[in-house]
């Protein structure tokens, strides 16, 4: 039985050197997997190519190759698999696609197939083994009865059966292997230097969350919550935290600045970007000839807890572009600026609690607010300052714009003044 067997063919022919012609059924000889019909294996073995194995498919059960042929991949997959052992994957799959092959060994499977050929292992959990059930009708008798009852039909034929020699390795051929061996240098490529070589233990990890899942489970088992461990809280936190405190914004009391005290609230509070002109035109209309020199800005903040509950949060800030206008809010003030909005000059910050850029924007969020098209400024380049760019026409870009200037401001303000976050 495993001289017919594909799979033991092709191993023989692999261990006898033999190279594997691609013929037609004709038994013409040619040159691509494509074109043949059927692949010589030894002098006396022809087998066609799409013939099953006894290599299982992902997810197939059944055990007979001849009863479920589609559970089982073919010879001539087979064989590309063994002949582009070595290959990159790329490499690998150019040679399935040229062979016209659909159902193909897969390149987790590819190395573990040569192995068995080569005789490096003499099992594969994906290879059926040869010992299949019997399918001979009940009452049949066994093969040994049968040529027991021949033999004493004819007790002076003589066996011509031959006995099987074990192979022994030859001493000297075992040593030159070993020398080459140990000369031998693997090739890497770009796709085998990064499996690694490095073995990993993650048993300690293992350990500490499977002691964390064992006490959740027993605690939502017995009905109790786990509940995180809260920080204490620092006293002069709590005192900032209980004044009215709000976070204020200072902007450039420049009249050329792109963000001023008539367009600030639109900008902030409904990402939509309006020119100042054109906001202090229509204010004017509206009968208000002057812009307010403190203007509150409310925003909708939302924040999902570890459970994946979302919180939405109301948030005032205030907005000035001068000191004066910072007075108003008592001697602390400044402990409750969170972002400086600049154009670029210097002049901006002498009346500041720090008037060097680089001092101030180490106490504060600096952004620079130009337009989307301006070409880079030099002079902020060690301001420790964030761009905020404006498109002069795309006004659906706006609302990204304005996100991300909040999603940044939060940011600073979480790690440098927590007591200003709710």
């Amino acid at each position: 039985m495993a001289a017919s067997d594909p799979l033991f063919s092709l191993q023989n022919a692999i261990k006898s050197t033999f190279s594997i012609k691609y013929i037609t059924s004709s038994g013409d000889s040619v040159s691509t997997l494509s074109e043949a019909t059927h692949l010589r294996l030894s002098p006396s073995i022809v087998l066609p190519k799409n013939i099953p194995t006894r290599f299982k498919r992902p997810g197939a059960t059944a055990s007979d190759p001849n009863a479920a042929p589609n559970d089982f991949t073919a010879l001539d997959a087979i064989v590309v698999a063994w002949l582009a052992r070595d290959a990159p994957v790329a490499e690998y799959m150019k040679q399935v696609r040229e062979a016209g092959i659909s159902a193909f060994v897969s390149i987790t499977e590819r190395n573990g197939i040569a192995e068995w050929l080569e005789g490096k292992v003499t099992e594969h959990d994906r290879i059926v083994s040869l010992n299949v059930e019997a399918t001979t009708p009940p009452g049949t008798p066994p093969p040994q009865s049968a040529s027991l009852s021949r033999n004493l039909a004819t007790p002076s034929a003589p066996s011509t059966t031959p006995s099987k020699r074990r192979y022994v390795a030859d001493a000297a051929d075992t040593e030159a292997v070993k020398k080459i061996k140990k000369a031998e240098i693997e090739l890497r490529d770009r796709t085998t230097v990064l499996r690694g070589i490095k073995p990993n233990n993650f048993s300690a990890i293992r350990t500490v969350v499977g002691d964390r899942l064992k006490k959740i489970r027993e605690m939502s088992k017995s009905g109790a919550i786990p509940v995180a461990a809260v920080p204490k809280p620092d006293p002069k936190m709590i005192a900032k935290k209980a004044r009215n405190n709000f976070p204020i914004i200072i902007i450039s009391s420049s009249p050329t600045s792109l963000i001023t005290m008539h367009n600030v609230k639109r900008f902030l509070q409904e990402s939509t970007f309006e020119p100042s002109a054109e906001a202090r035109a229509r204010a004017a209309a509206e009968g208000n000839s002057r812009a307010d020199d403190l203007i509150p800005i409310y925003r909708k903040r939302t924040t999902v807890d570890p459970s994946g509950k979302e919180t939405e949060t109301r948030m005032r800030y205030f907005v000035v572009d001068g000191v004066e206008a910072l007075k108003k809010f008592g001697d602390d003030a400044w402990d409750r600026v969170v972002c400086v909005m600049t154009t670029g000059q210097a002049w901006q910050f002498r009346p500041y609690k720090w008037s060097e850029p680089k001092q101030l924007f180490h106490h504060v969020k600096g952004v620079y607010v130009t337009w989307s098209n301006d070409p880079p400024n030099t002079k902020i380049k060690d301001w420790n300052v964030q761009e905020m760019k404006i498109d002069p026409h795309r006004r659906h870009v706006d609302k990204s714009v304005v996100a991300h200037f909040w999603k940044m401001l939060d940011t600073w303000t979480m790690t440098n003044k927590p007591w200003l976050m709710p």
